[in-house]
């Protein structure tokens, strides 16, 4: 099987910088959840992949932690890319991955699949990144839970619509479970499994 030239493209100009840049990016997203960042980096990923999902597996995913993907990303040279640039090895069973890339408009059925960790150790669970239409824009999501003073609101364009019922399933296993990132472009809005979410 031949390799897409567009494996080979993109990635961070100034790797150390640019990872510790947005893995602080990442982290103040997770601690702050509702609230919208937007990644400065260019990193050339192939379609049908966003630049801040893009971002998140160049900073996140490594030869340790496996990626599942989408049917429409898997079938493109999103695969090959992040195996190139990151070493990270694509899985196509859900409960192995650590990380999971769905693009914008695939069909959501379940987060049972994935990895939701253990009550010893819940951090051995999938952090799931979904594309959607816009952020800032669209259906309004009212957030409440630990990072959040009181309440928060915030709106999603294209988000699937049995999103609402997912999490609230996902919510109902805590302290396992898996933590979402939204994404849209070059922007992104973490939902850490501890977070509500009330749909308007």
């Amino acid at each position: 099987m031949s390799i897409k030239p567009q494996a080979f493209s993109g990635g961070f100009g100034e790797p150390v910088f640019e990872s510790q840049s947005m893995f602080r990016l990442l982290m103040d997203g997770m601690a702050r959840p509702g609230t919208i960042r937007t990644v400065s980096s260019d990193v050339g990923q192939p379609e049908p992949l966003g630049g801040a999902a893009g971002a998140i597996a160049l900073t996140l995913c490594d030869h340790e932690t496996p990626v599942w993907l989408s049917a429409g990303l898997a079938k493109s040279s999103v695969g090959e890319w992040i195996v190139f640039h990151t070493g990270a090895p694509v899985t196509r069973e859900k409960a192995e991955a650590r990380f999971a890339f769905v693009e914008a408009g695939a069909t959501l059925a379940s987060f049972g699949l994935f990895a939701a960790g253990t009550q010893e150790y819940p951090d051995r669970s999938t952090t799931l990144m979904i594309e959607v239409a816009a952020l800032d824009e669209g259906q309004q999501l009212t957030l409440t839970g630990p990072g959040i003073q009181d309440a928060t609101t915030t709106r999603v364009r294209g988000l699937p619509d049995v999103f609402p019922r997912l999490w609230a399933e996902n919510r109902a296993l805590f302290p396992r479970g898996i933590d979402v990132i939204l994404t849209a472009g070059k922007t992104l809005l973490c939902l850490p499994r501890t977070t509500k979410i009330a749909v308007q």
